[in-house]
């Protein structure tokens, strides 16, 4: 163990610390002016100030950026689009992203055996053992783990979501405008902006040394704003007996998790830096530690040639290490992107908007493995590859009549030794009548390989004979085309969307199996059908609800059903009470995940349907505070109140069985200042 922790110690001294040490300096000088300010420059102490002041209306009509690189209304944006706002990340206050997600019809949490312990499933795809089929993007800017194609553990379990504005999710495809990996989703995080100067600290604890600690800033001077975030958290280890090839093992799960995030910008220039890191366990055939880090920076510039015409340019990087130990697999994964885009949105004339850009991207990558027990042995370099491409995006809408707009793009790239490749979009968009809208689009999209489907070269020699799994690289992308139709009702008081849709999946990459090898092949395809049903209501300013339905079916070429480990059906609801004269905030959050079957003989606990209610209370006291600009809440958290565990299905590693998933019920009492 010592060797391990000498070797983890020189890890964490890599790149990969840089932006958490910027966010860290930046959140530490934000601390020190914040509380330089004089009494009546500080924001409201309590977080329901943020938005009692908005009227109905503008809690449920929201911008969005996320389907055209453009603000518009959500009714006009070309996508199947769900927001979670402002208001309703402060009422139902989740710790992390992954139960932020939870929230949205047509999402599901899922698992893998090994490389993403934690996963996100858009409309019940799961057809890779990663994450690698919804894009996640930060402001707009993608961040992509580009060795395993797409996990996104640490991001979904550790970023900072204190510093959200809203999260924008959009169902279905997006390469259109943002390339490889946006195929069944897109999830933009998009935070907040600096609006004046503050400081908030939460600080949350329970029993088994539970602990959950958030922090933000934000201060603006002249041209100048600055925004800053950390999150540290750590949930009880869950012990508990697992069986593997070594029969009924005894292990203990740590789940702790830290990020930061830090924002500038002044006049044309940004600059935006995070990180996050998760230890939980793996599960391969025998349980062990595993660590997923990920560091990711943008530089960007932006411009306004004329009074239509808004230019950005910007320089992207993510950086992402996985680290897997105590038991074989001995793991290391290193791998970035960097990726350089000029983007334009402009307006010409009343009824047409055009997009347009051009884009480079580089990718590299290592992975070095050491599968010898019961002593550390060689380590063999198993995968170590480079790729880069590049392409050129155009979308425009154009509006027929007042209430019809038709919406046309596409995208062409060139990918590393790939074909060139062309992904297009179209749709129609219609107001039949006030607050009504309807939606018909189609959009195709595709993934590219990642650099271990390519280059992955792991072959072993031992008593019972060579085993090798192997990359390829005359790998094609997988493709998906997808029809939506939606009919959006919105007033000030109510928003109410249905929507069905069809979507086709070609050249999957699967683990393609022969007398002497496992290679990566092309040679998957599946359907997936279904709908989402959402309706939030605000009874008035005090009282919210939520509820949302989702149904999913699915089967490959070949015929057969339920190839994911996702439920077909699904049901979420919320309600919350909060109010600025009391200064109380009350929320509780059900997520229902159906039945599945084929797990009869699961020698762990059988995956069956569940469900995780969630709750929230926040006492504002700042109204006893006799002191301008100063304010504490009192607060109370608790995850699966039920305190049910969860096992999931332990997709692609030992078919038929489960993977521990949730321990149970998770309580933290605390409190929150501001400045």
């Amino acid at each position: 163990m010592g060797r391990y922790a000498r070797w983890l110690s020189r890890r964490w001294a890599s790149p990969i610390l840089g932006p958490m040490l910027v966010s860290a300096m930046g959140f530490v000088l934000l601390s020190g002016l914040a509380f330089g300010l004089e009494p009546n420059s500080a924001q409201p102490a309590s977080a329901q100030g943020d938005v009692a002041s908005m009227d109905l209306e503008s809690l449920l009509n929201v911008k969005v950026t996320t389907a055209s690189k453009f603000s518009e209304n959500m009714s006009d944006a070309p996508g199947i689009m769900h927001v979670m706002t402002r208001d309703e990340l402060q009422r139902f206050h989740a710790l992390t992203l992954s139960e932020i997600l939870n929230h949205v019809p047509g999402l599901a949490l899922t698992t893998a055996s090994f490389t993403d312990r934690s996963i996100v499933a858009a409309r019940g795809d799961q057809t890779t053992i990663n994450s690698g089929h919804i894009l996640y993007l930060i402001n707009g800017r993608p961040t992509r783990e580009v060795m395993e194609g797409g996990i996104a553990s640490e991001l979904l379990e550790s970023f900072p979501v204190n510093i959200l504005e809203r999260v924008e999710v959009i169902l279905g495809p997006g390469s259109v405008l943002y390339g490889s990996y946006a195929y069944s989703a897109v999830v933009n995080l998009i935070t907040r902006k600096a609006e004046g100067n503050k400081l908030s600290i939460r600080a949350q604890g329970g029993p088994d040394h539970t602990i959950a600690a958030f922090g933000d800033a934000t201060f603006q001077h002249g041209a100048f704003s600055l925004v800053a975030a950390e999150q540290s958290r750590q949930n009880p280890n869950w012990s508990l007996p697992v069986v593997t090839i070594q029969g009924i093992q005894n292990v203990t799960i740590p789940d702790r998790g830290k990020g930061a995030y830090l924002g500038m910008n002044y006049k044309g220039l940004s600059l935006m830096s995070s990180y996050t890191d998760w230890k939980t366990s793996y599960d391969v055939s025998v349980v062990g530690d595993a660590v997923w880090r990920r560091g990711f920076g943008d530089l960007g510039y932006s411009a306004k040639p004329t009074a239509h015409w808004d230019m950005n340019f910007n320089l992207t990087f993510t950086r992402t290490t996985f680290d897997a130990w105590n038991d074989i697999p001995n793991s290391s994964r290193d791998s970035y992107e960097a990726v350089f885009e000029w983007a334009n949105h402009v307006s010409l004339g009343k009824r047409d908007q055009l997009t347009f850009g051009a884009l480079y991207n580089y990718i590299r990558g290592k992975e070095k493995t050491d599968f010898s027990e019961p002593a550390p042995g060689p380590t063999l370099v198993i995968t170590n590859g480079s790729r880069s491409g590049g392409g050129f995006y155009g979308q425009v809408d154009h509006k027929l009549l007042d209430h019809l707009k038709m919406i046309g793009g596409f995208q062409a790239n060139k990918i590393g030794r790939l074909d060139f490749n062309v992904v297009p979009r179209a749709g129609i968009i219609w107001g039949p009548a006030p607050h009504y809208t309807v939606k018909a689009l189609y959009s195709k999209a595709f993934r590219a390989p990642s650099l271990s489907e390519n280059h992955l070269n792991y072959i072993e020699t031992n008593e019972y004979g060579t085993y090798s799994l192997l990359g390829n690289i005359n790998l094609k992308p997988e493709r998906v085309a997808t029809s939506d139709f939606e009919l959006l009702y919105e007033n000030k008081r109510v928003e109410a969307e249905i929507n069905c849709f069809y979507s086709r999946q070609t050249n999957d990459i699967v683990e393609g199996f022969t007398p002497s090898a496992i290679r990566y092949v092309n040679l998957g395809k599946a359907t997936f059908h279904g709908g989402e049903l959402e309706v939030k209501y605000y009874l008035h300013e005090n009282f919210f609800l939520s509820g949302a339905g989702s149904y999913q079916g699915n089967h490959d070429g070949d015929g057969n059903a339920n190839i994911t480990p996702i439920p077909n059906l699904a049901g979420k609801a919320g309600i919350s009470y909060q109010s600025s004269a009391n200064g109380i905030t009350a929320s509780l959050f059900d997520v229902h995940q159906g039945p599945l079957s084929g797990y009869s003989n699961a020698a762990n606990p059988k995956p069956t349907a569940y469900d995780l209610l969630n709750s929230h209370f926040a006492y504002d006291l700042s109204k006893y505070v006799h002191s301008s600009g100063f304010g504490i809440s009192l607060t109370a958290q608790s995850n699966d109140l039920l305190n049910k565990s969860v096992w999931l299905p332990n997709w692609k590693n030992v078919p038929g069985d489960s993977i521990f998933f949730i321990r149970g019920r998770t309580v933290l009492v605390g409190a929150e200042i501001s400045f």
